[in-house]
């Protein structure tokens, strides 16, 4: 049966979702935007492996996630979704706060694995869970929505640390994301199973008014089972492998932008330079995350490939972009980079669209899990120490090239894959398509 509206309490998990999503871009980002402060504070001045050792904070937090993610994976596919979130939660924004008493660098090491271990509970949760309540036609705008967590999330991550770092110290920043962190944890227990509401909804009526015994749902095949299925999925393929080349670039980028502006270009003010770097990242990728969906949403009536369409023109558009970033003089410095942070995350929403749609209900938090472990992987846990030791060695703009490659290639990726989209869709047998 199909399922052309959503489910009961919709709006709201998608109001907590995104509330979750927004705290855990604000902690990831707090580290790269207090990087300098940090690498001052547990490493000697003349260290020359330190901007390395620093990058190794953000692969030590992937590494945790993307290993962990599976486990949480196989799990949301088998236990109540909100759980395991409202778990993830609380345990990232513990390890947040223990953040800041990190007294080493290795302290501050272990809190950053520990994080990562907390958002691998939540991040192949969240997104199934939108999936189940809203039908397939609403999803590039839903998962728009909650996705703009990420430019605003990681904006007010460097805002927010721009304007504590100076006044409090770089360890307070971290002190302060805990509390609401638990406070949302708290509300995921209260939420509703929503595959509870879709065998509900899926219940046949009979004549007399009564439900008919509901459907039964099929049962999660095993993770060697839905790993084959997902290794022979086109479009699951082709997206994994851009959203892999554009998650290096992004991890790259967004780490080490503002150590570039600051020690590279010359410019002084380094609050300044993070509050005004999170503006335009807030407003280029909320503008461009919520024009993405929308699009792709629109195009997709008449161009069965159109997630992927969007998703790759606007990548190769990013790169020449990119690529001009890093010879324009400031000010104009800054208009270029609104405009690569717009193309750059014009993506989000239909990707990830995308992704719920090509893989059937019964493996969506496996397939997820499995995305989450190759992008990163491959992806933000190596580019940041890369970028950093090519930068130790060479020169940020050498590295930087690296990154703009990485972005065509994303794009190239995804346009290939347009052509699987609507057989792959098909073939995954959503029962919520509307």
């Amino acid at each position: 049966m199909s399922l052309e509206t959503r489910l009961p309490g919709a709006r709201r998990a998608l109001a907590l979702l995104l509330a979750i999503n927004l705290f855990n871009f604000i902690d990831r980002y707090i580290l790269a935007a207090l990087e300098p402060e940090i690498r001052k504070a547990l490493f000697a001045a003349d260290d020359p492996d330190a901007m390395g050792k620093t990058g190794l904070l953000a692969t030590a937090f992937l590494v945790s996630y993307m290993v962990t993610a599976p486990i949480f994976g196989w799990l949301a596919d088998r236990y109540p979704r909100w759980m395991l979130v409202g778990i993830g939660v609380a345990l990232w924004s513990l390890a947040s706060g223990a953040s800041g008493l990190a007294a080493t660098f290795v302290g501050l090491l272990i809190t950053r694995v520990f994080v990562g271990v907390g958002e691998a509970a939540y991040g192949p949760s969240a997104p199934t869970l939108l999936a189940d309540y809203f039908p397939q036609a609403s999803r590039g705008r839903v998962l728009s929505l909650f996705y703009l967590a990420i430019p605003v999330g990681s904006a007010l991550g460097y805002v927010f640390a721009g304007a504590v770092g100076p006044a409090w110290g770089w360890r307070w920043a971290f002190y302060l994301v805990t509390p609401p962190g638990l406070l949302l944890a708290a509300f995921c227990v209260f939420m509703p199973d929503p595959r509870k509401l879709l065998a509900r909804a899926r219940a046949i009526p009979c004549g007399c008014g009564c439900a008919a015994p509901e459907e039964e749902q099929p049962a999660a095949p095993s993770f060697r089972q839905g790993l084959l299925g997902l290794l022979r999925n086109r479009s699951f393929l082709s997206n994994t492998s851009a959203m892999t080349a554009m998650t290096f670039a992004m991890g790259g980028l967004s780490f080490w932008v503002p150590c570039y502006i600051q020690e590279y270009r010359h410019q002084p003010d380094p609050g300044h330079i993070k509050m005004l770097f999170g503006a335009i990242t807030v407003t280029a990728g909320l503008i461009s995350t919520l024009l993405g969906g929308w699009l792709a949403d629109r195009l997709k009536r008449r161009h069965p490939g159109a997630y992927f369409l969007v998703s790759g023109y606007g990548s190769l558009i990013a790169f020449p972009l990119t690529v001009a970033m890093l010879y324009t003089p400031f000010p104009a410095f800054w208009v270029v980079l609104f405009f690569v942070e717009f193309f750059l995350f014009v993506n989000t929403g239909p990707a990830n669209a995308a992704l719920v749609n090509v893989t059937p209900p019964s493996i969506r938090a496996t397939a997820f899990a499995v995305n989450i472990f190759v992008i990163h992987a491959l992806g933000d846990a190596i580019s940041p120490p890369l970028i950093g030791r090519i930068a130790d060695r060479w020169q940020m703009n050498v590295a930087f090239l690296t990154v703009s490659g990485m972005i065509a290639i994303a794009g190239l990726l995804w346009l290939r894959g347009a052509r699987y989209l609507e057989s792959d869709t098909k073939a995954a047998g959503d029962f919520t398509e509307s």
